[in-house]
């Protein structure tokens, strides 16, 4: 009886009768009961349950399922509905804007001023009749109304003078070495990858190596015959280039501290180098107005890019397009089309001759230095953005950080430390030459920053290398900006 009640199979429909089983051994009925228990188990799983019906959710499930869809399916929509609605809001708060734009509205004629008017069809509309009081339309020129309809109240409201923002605080820098040691002007600098040492070239025709802790010299190359005008150190290989006033390109090998290749081609004195960042090339700068594109290991020239009618003055190399880009004496700044071989821009406005460049390391931006401003362009198109002025000397060079401090050289001795974003200058420096050096020997030909951005090095005229740091101590509160929110008279070119 007992048995009977605490059955557990008793109760599930479809098991064998106790009758059919008790004739069976007692291992065969457990293993028998086993697999029916387990065959209507599945049985009941399998049909028990609706799948084709989703889980219930919950109220914020729901919410978070529709706005997906609403996003989804009508996103253009809900954007342009919220576009419209902030072009009303702004004509509403009759907002101007930076330039005027012609559009669409009346204006009232004064009399006897007659008015070149147009109706919506372009044609010009009689005015023989007197137009004294009367409203007329205003329509843009070429008689497009359609795209002008939004800007109604815009046009007929002065544009807004442009402000300039507020600069970022840099700490002032200051001198902390002067090294000596070259015979003759210092004209060119560069720093190894390393940031263990650095190169400079002179008109005593010597490079020399030079450790940047310690401003010691420990090695002089001789090999140009004329003064020595670009020093660039390869990023990926243990090669030093170097170009003078003898027309040589050379490349030293810094492992032997030997000269194991010339570079054949240029008319006249070589100004400038730049290496390639990831290609095997060499870009160099003449007075014969050319840019040469060198085969790093063949030494064959891979490109002449000429185009300029005067001395290019500087090069520099990028890994992006366009990954060569030169300034001349004849005013213009050109962009090169690497694999074409061709000009892809010439950017003229500048008014006087162009002489140093320099790019922005984390901005896809480039900087160049003339006489009459400093300008700051847009990659890849060259699109100019704004005039950094103020620096009103002959500017020799340009060098930039990651922390968008720009620094321009010139030849009077003076830098100018400027704010990368707002072209603010919060600092100015005037070198002195040393000890021996006439006044005039104050110039700065040519500079560069460490691998960190916190040394700057000039070389300068008075046959001496000069190294900046920033000062440790200021703050914010010690040397806050003199600086004060003005209009500022905003050039288009």
């Amino acid at each position: 009886m007992s048995a009977t009640v605490s059955d557990p199979y008793d109760q599930i429909p479809g098991a064998p009768a106790d009758d059919d089983i008790d004739d069976k051994p007692e291992a065969d009925k457990k293993a028998l009961l086993n697999q029916v228990f387990r065959s209507l188990k599945r049985t009941q799983d399998m049909f028990y349950h609706d799948y084709t019906q989703p889980p219930a959710l919950s109220e914020e499930n729901n919410a978070l399922i529709r706005s997906i869809k609403r996003r989804n399916e009508y996103g253009s929509v809900i954007k342009k509905v919220e576009e419209s609605k902030k072009k009303k809001e702004d004509e509403m708060m009759a907002l101007p804007s930076s330039q005027p734009v012609l559009g669409s509205g009346h204006v009232i004629a004064a009399a006897g001023t007659p008015l070149a008017i147009t109706d919506g069809a372009g044609k010009l509309v009689n005015q023989a009749a007197p137009t004294q009081g009367k409203l007329l339309p205003l329509v843009p020129l070429g008689g497009n109304s359609k795209t002008s309809d939004d800007n109604t109240t815009r046009s007929l409201l002065p544009s807004k003078a442009p402000m300039m923002m507020k600069p970022k605080w840099h700490a002032p820098w200051k001198l902390y070495r002067v090294v000596s040691g070259h015979t003759g002007w210092v004209r060119a600098v560069d720093v190894e990858p390393g940031n263990q040492w650095f190169a400079s070239g002179g008109a005593d025709r010597i490079i020399k190596i030079w450790d940047l802790a310690s401003g010691q010299l420990k090695l002089s190359l001789t090999g140009h015959i004329s003064s020595v005008r670009a020093v660039k150190i390869s990023p990926r290989h243990p090669f030093l280039f170097s170009g003078g006033e003898d027309k040589q390109v050379k490349c030293w090998d810094l492992e032997y501290n030997k000269v194991i290749r010339h570079y054949h081609g240029h008319l006249s004195a070589v100004q400038a180098l730049s290496v390639h960042p990831s290609l095997d090339i060499l870009a160099t700068a003449a007075r014969d107005s050319t840019c040469r594109i060198w085969d790093m290991r063949t030494k064959a020239q891979v490109h002449c890019f000429a185009g300029h009618t005067n001395t290019v003055a500087d090069v520099v190399c990028q890994s992006v397009d366009p990954q060569v880009m030169t300034a001349s004496h004849d005013a213009t700044v050109r962009l090169w089309d690497l694999a074409a071989g061709r000009s892809m821009c010439t950017l003229t406005h500048h008014k006087k001759s162009v002489r140093a460049l320099t790019i922005h390391p984390r901005l896809n931006m480039f900087a160049s230095a003339s006489p009459d401003n400093i300008k700051q362009w847009k990659l890849p198109k060259g699109e100019f953005m704004q005039n950094l002025s103020g620096h009103n000397a002959i500017i020799n060079t340009l060098a930039t950080n990651d922390d968008g401090v720009v620094v321009s050289g010139a030849d009077n001795g003076s830098l100018c430390f400027w704010d990368w974003r707002s072209g603010f200058c919060f600092q100015k420096i005037q070198t002195k030459p040393q000890p021996g050096s006439i006044e005039s020997e104050a110039g700065i030909y040519a500079s560069c920053f460490d691998k960190t951005g916190l040394r700057y090095i000039t070389a300068e005229a008075d046959k001496t290398i000069k190294l900046y740091k920033e000062d440790d101590e200021a703050t914010e509160e010690s040397h806050p900006i003199v600086w004060r929110p003005e209009i500022v008279k905003k050039k288009a070119y």
